[in-house]
């Protein structure tokens, strides 16, 4: 049942941010609204990706935001990250969308690069006319990346690749594919990440095919692709330069868990609208509205308050990194928090509107499925436990 956002700021987080800054979310969220809110529930029931949407990003500079120069619309990461977070207000697909083609193929070819390659494919991809996919997790590796089996063999002045590629945002409608792959000849246990080698793939080069995960419960109003190279040959050109091993790949994953930081607070923010909103109208009892009963008051006081401390957590890390302060550790801290916070603002957000909220009339259970898997991808909840908790001890315990 629609609604008009009004935005949550509780705690005058508004107050935090710059003139530029609130701008940049009016933007985004005058999009969603206008955009994405009218179709989304048609596209999550057809498990349809809502391409016509895909050009009007461009022209508002969401893709490879954070990016200086070629087209790009060279934001701030704060910036960034409140697009992220108006993008999963509306659904966790189209921001996945955004994030791959930002932080995991843009990203890459501006940090890793040639100048041909950076002059070739980031000013389309800015405009959304050429789109992108990340090849790192396997059918059999997922969280443990250095694992993968995905070869490369240098053949003259080509490489030829081989392997496969599972769980890909994108895949079939990518130009280009950023695959990630081991030199020939290293062996899958000995942990030799620095054999770990960058290439970019055109979608269309023999050997390489693409196919559409189907069935999904979660993200359907995403692309989600399995990739198989099969004596794929790319030049040398397509080597990513000055990608250094495995660490390079990371570095991606890194960027895009910062955008799911600030994503999960605008699926968090949309359930506890809808929620508060029922709970002021639904009367149970008496003729009253249930917001007057303590436990539902419970339950958004619980929602509002988590909300509240995720926005301060993702301003404070985004502020960091945009002074080139923030470590690792600091943005696995915002993705295990704010996700799973959202993930339990969408179940409590449930239980308020009762049976109600597992119907298609509320975003409730769109968002809580969405957010099951974004609790997975990009490093699980507890693989960021390990990672915060390595920081705090300095002790490996993966």
């Amino acid at each position: 049942m629609a609604f008009k956002f009004q935005g949550f700021d509780f705690l005058h987080f508004d107050g935090s941010l710059t003139e530029e800054e609130l701008l940049v979310r009016r933007t985004a969220r005058d999009f969603v609204d206008a955009n994405l809110i009218p179709i989304i529930e048609d596209c999550f029931r057809e498990g349809r990706f809502p391409r016509e949407l895909v050009p009007v990003m461009g022209e508002l500079g969401f893709y490879g935001a954070n990016i200086d120069g070629y087209g790009c619309a060279g934001m701030s990461n704060v910036e960034y990250g409140l697009v992220m977070q108006e993008l999963e207000r509306g659904d966790s697909g189209l921001r996945s969308f955004v994030s791959v083609q930002s932080a995991l193929v843009m990203y890459p070819i501006f940090t890793f690069g040639s100048d041909e390659q950076k002059n070739t494919w980031l000013p389309a991809m800015a405009t959304g006319e050429k789109l992108g996919c990340f090849g790192l997790t396997e059918p059999g590796f997922g969280s443990n990346p250095a694992g993968m089996t995905t070869r490369a063999r240098k053949s003259g002045n080509e490489y030829i690749l081989n392997g496969e590629k599972m769980w890909i945002t994108s895949g079939t409608i990518a130009d280009v594919a950023v695959v990630w792959a081991k030199l020939d000849g290293a062996s899958s246990e000995d942990g030799e990440a620095d054999s770990v080698l960058g290439f970019l793939v055109e979608t269309d080069r023999p050997g390489f095919s693409a196919s559409d995960i189907h069935g999904k419960w979660s993200l359907r109003a995403s692309v989600t692709s399995s990739l198989s190279l099969e004596d794929v040959r790319v030049p040398e050109a397509n080597l990513l330069p000055g990608a250094k091993g495995l660490k390079s790949a990371l570095m991606c994953l890194n960027q895009a868990r910062y955008g799911i930081g600030w994503g999960a607070i605008g699926a968090a923010m949309d359930c506890y609208a809808t929620a508060l909103t029922y709970a002021k109208t639904r009367k149970q009892f008496r003729n009253q509205p249930i917001a007057s009963h303590q436990l539902v008051q419970e339950k958004l006081v619980w929602m509002a308050s988590e909300i509240s401390k995720a926005q301060l957590l993702s301003l404070h890390v985004g502020r960091l990194k945009d002074a080139g302060k923030a470590g690792h550790q600091h943005i696995s801290m915002a993705k295990r928090n704010n996700v799973w916070m959202a993930l339990e603002c969408a179940r409590l957000s449930r239980d308020i509107l009762g049976a109600n909220g597992v119907t298609e009339d509320y975003p409730i259970m769109r968002h809580m499925m969405n957010l099951e898997s974004v609790k997975t991808y990009e490093g699980t909840h507890d693989i960021h436990t390990l990672v915060i908790g390595q920081s705090l001890t300095g002790i490996g315990a993966y």
